[in-house]
């Protein structure tokens, strides 16, 4: 797709063409703004959806075109340019002007800075051979794709949400895969131990070589490419596949040069996504806010959900009808034929409950914090989830021994 000449010059430019930009441009038309809007984005492709990367893209399930957020007429008929394959390297607050890489500059009256974060990468050697990938965009996967035919072994260092989607798809598609996780546990900043180990028990069943508290010392090269994974005990473990899903890097540099200010690896925002620096608001990945379900600590949230719910949050308030944002976190999960969907923040929680029995691969772990319900991971429990969901954004005070009654719907704990 060729991109457009920019104009000098928009009402609102949105930097980052993923579900929090594009969803603020959606907004922006939906709620009447009629200025001039620009979406920005470094990758050379219309906007699409991030979360099947790693799940029904890389298995081959879903082409490019089904995870489209909306066709090209959309964004034509709603006169929101297009600007792809572009990347803002600095900010000039007080002109209200970016600079792209290739040095061309535009003007702004309103910046909405969505641009989420780049895969963090090894810091050992061998980090940046051929065959080590990370998991972020379609142009990462249509690499691991390419390489497929021709990999024997494949190891994923990172036992998180993307490491562990990645391994049940290659290992679906017939790949012997390695997982190695350097705590003790898969999942271990998220969820809890009863999780943790079901998962580790899933994908165990599955064939997979999932090895915890494992440390990896580098990257092994043949002829230019990756070749294996050495572990810090000097063992060595064959991979002509490596995944790194190790979390990432909050893409705010630009900003925090200009002066705003920056906390938790992000920039920080207030209630209505603002920044400290004048007309620029920031959402999504990238943004740190102090957050009600946190209890009130400031964090970043790397979801859909959050980028979606901050990009309705800066479209009011740049319509003239500001509202704080609110929204109680939620993220999913598919590995295998397991649908994990979870409420909440269980972090800093002191009680957990378990409800239902794991061995039935049908189950809700319900977290507790000084006798509130603050979060849920519903394994194939899709009733749990929703009415789970009231629980949390209210805060209840539940009895525990009620919760853990899988025959009693978590309704009737609202008084």
């Amino acid at each position: 797709m060729e991109a457009p000449l920019p104009n000098p010059h928009y009402d609102i430019l949105i930097v980052g063409a993923g579900h929090g930009g594009a969803g603020a441009a959606i907004a922006l038309r939906q709620r009447g703004f009629d200025g001039t809007i620009a979406l920005l984005g470094d990758e050379d492709a219309l906007p699409y959806e991030r979360p099947p990367l790693s799940k029904e893209y890389l298995a081959g399930d879903k082409p490019f075109e089904r995870i489209l957020l909306r066709p090209a007429a959309f964004w034509t008929d709603r006169a929101i340019a297009l600007l792809p394959g572009r990347t803002v390297v600095a900010v000039d607050a007080d002109g209200h002007r970016v600079t792209t890489a290739d040095g061309t500059t535009i003007g702004y009256r309103h910046l909405i800075w969505a641009t989420g974060g780049a895969p963090r990468r090894l810091a050992c050697a061998g980090h940046d051979l051929c065959g080590v990938h990370g998991v972020r965009t379609r142009a990462d996967v249509d690499r691991m794709i390419a390489e497929l035919p021709t990999v024997t072994q494949v190891v994923v260092i990172g036992g998180g949400y993307i490491g562990l989607e990645a391994a049940a798809v290659l290992t679906k598609l017939g790949k012997p895969v390695t997982v190695l996780e350097a705590l003790p546990r898969v999942l271990a900043r998220v969820a809890g131990e009863p999780l943790s180990r079901f998962y580790e028990a899933e994908h165990r069943a599955h064939g997979v070589d999932l090895r915890t508290g494992v440390a990896v010392a580098c990257i092994e090269e043949r002829d230019g490419a990756a070749s294996g994974v050495r572990l810090a005990d000097g063992s060595v473990l064959a991979a002509d596949m490596v995944i790194v899903g190790i979390g990432i890097v909050p893409a705010v540099d630009p900003l925090i040069v200009a002066g705003a200010a920056g906390q938790a690896g992000g920039v920080m925002v207030d209630a209505q996504c603002r920044t400290t620096l004048p007309d620029i608001v920031a959402i999504g990945d990238c943004a740190a806010h102090a957050n009600a379900f946190a209890g009130g600590a400031t964090i970043r949230l790397e979801s859909v959900q959050n980028a979606s719910d901050q990009a309705m949050v800066v479209a009011r308030t740049l319509t003239g009808t500001p509202e704080p944002y609110h929204a109680v976190p939620w993220f999913w999960s598919n590995q295998y034929d397991l649908k994990l969907q979870t409420v909440g923040l269980s972090t800093g929680h002191d009680a957990t409950v378990l409800r239902g029995d794991p061995a039935t691969r049908s189950f809700s772990l319900v977290y507790f914090r000084a006798g509130r319900v603050i979060a849920l991971d519903c394994v194939n429990r899709v009733r749990d989830y929703v009415q789970g969901r009231a629980l949390v954004t209210g805060a209840v005070m539940a009895d525990p021994a009620a919760v853990a009654d899988p025959a009693r719907d978590l309704k009737t704990l609202i008084q």
